[in-house]
């Protein structure tokens, strides 16, 4: 019965994997409607042909991974329950330390090294492939730190929370989903407090930004949308990267405006404004808050539904997994099997709302400069610098674009000007 569940999971992987491959290469279609066609956000009209080619190749493969990725660590975690590694990992931990605290960790730090070189192959491919595509300027010793510091933070943010989430389960087997969430209400936020100032500097250098011409611009821009801002900040990613990005992170006093060096030296200062003012509409609409209170009430959603499907799981099939309880430390591979795929399936809602939020920081950036032509060309940059695809697929757009399209972005702008004009 085992064996055959296992070929039964890796068969399923191996027809949904051909089923990913079909849509993208071969049922989808990324050519623009015609209404669209000769337009500003045409790609034909901004990039030659041999950048045309490209970002399509670049585009399907890259797709292609990302759909792989996931349920390959669905994969990994049913196949570490159903053929006892976990029963292993836990037996390597008791005859290792007699203390439960210690315990945990050595059977977390060998799950946690399995999934690093089960899903270390499509990371590498992932990584060669922005390579090849000249996407990434990273040397393999850079790509491989910045791989093994996500593995030691990740390593130590489930040492904190898996002994707190695994004592709960044993103290309150109706409940524990319900104390857990509560108590990562603070967690989280103290995270987000940390990530601008202590996780962010260990991959990057972060700095003042050095054009202070263009900072007295910016700060300009800031006091006109009434933001208390000292400091925009620029982080070097030329070494690693020639696409181009700018962001808002933290929360509080740490909350930062952040440039990438290749934003700056590939757009113009016009460019650069409407950017920083698509930023600042993050921080003037609150959407960070808003965004952090509906990730709070999802995980609130998501933990329910994961302590209701681990107990019918292990009720159901306990004896193939080789797990007797929840509250057993060999069902961690489960919660985690369980988790990714309830993220996996929210991911169209969140990426919605995401999308709706950077629309209406698009809408306040043109607003504020009412320079559509530098917003266009900004955006015809950023496909560009990073072979994107301006008609993604559907189901690519539904599971990974958090922005909209650039053809709805571009086309939004475009409007505007032409609106405008008119005037």
């Amino acid at each position: 019965m085992v064996r055959k569940m296992g070929v039964y999971a890796v068969l399923a992987f191996c027809l949904y994997g051909l089923f990913i491959y079909w849509y993208l290469f071969y049922l989808t279609d990324s050519s623009l409607p015609f209404e669209y066609q000769g337009s500003k956000a045409d790609p034909a009209t901004f990039l030659n042909g041999r950048e045309l080619s490209l970002s399509e190749e670049y585009s399907k493969i890259r797709n292609l991974l990302f759909f792989l990725s996931t349920p390959l660590e669905w994969l990994f975690y049913f196949l570490i329950l159903l053929f006892g590694f976990s029963n292993a990992f836990k037996r390597w931990a008791d005859h290792s330390a007699k203390y439960k605290l210690l315990q945990t960790a050595i059977y977390l730090i060998w799950l946690s090294f399995f999934a690093f070189v089960a899903t270390f192959p499509l990371n590498y491919i992932s990584y060669s492939l922005s390579k090849s595509y000249h996407i990434s300027t990273q040397t393999f010793t850079s790509w491989m730190k910045d791989e093994l510091i996500d593995f030691w933070i990740n390593y130590g943010t489930w040492l904190i929370i898996v002994p707190v989430l695994y004592w709960l389960m044993k103290k309150s087997q109706k409940r524990w989903w319900l104390y857990g969430w509560l108590l990562s209400i603070p967690f989280t936020l103290f995270m987000m407090f940390l990530q601008p100032v202590v996780i962010d500097p260990l991959y990057n250098d972060f700095y003042p930004l050095k054009n202070k011409e263009l900072e007295t611009q910016i700060l300009a821009l800031a006091e006109k949308a009434e933001i208390p801002a000292q400091h925009v900040f620029e982080v070097n990613m030329a070494d690693k990267t020639n696409s181009m990005n700018a962001y808002v992170t933290g929360i509080g006093a740490n909350a930062r405006i952040v440039l990438w060096d290749t934003t700056l030296s590939r757009l113009t200062d016009q460019q650069i404004l409407f950017i920083m003012a698509h930023e600042m509409c993050h921080y003037v609409e609150k959407h960070i808050y808003f965004g952090i209170g509906g990730y709070l009430l999802l995980s609130l959603l998501g933990l329910y539904l994961t302590y209701r499907i681990m107990n019918w799981a292990i009720k159901r099939w306990g004896k193939e997994i080789k797990v007797a309880a929840v509250g057993d430390i060999r069902s961690l591979p489960l919660f985690f099997l369980i988790l990714s795929i309830l993220l996996f399936a929210s991911s169209p809602i969140t990426n919605l709302a995401s999308r709706y939020q950077e629309t209406r920081a698009d809408q306040y950036a043109i607003e504020m400069t009412n320079n559509p032509e530098a917003a266009i060309t900004s955006f015809q940059e950023l496909t560009r610098s990073g072979l994107s695809q301006v008609n993604p697929p559907y189901l690519v757009k539904l599971f990974r674009y958090t922005h909209p399209s650039m053809l709805d972005r571009i086309s939004m702008l475009e409007e505007y000007e032409i609106k405008h004009r008119n005037q």
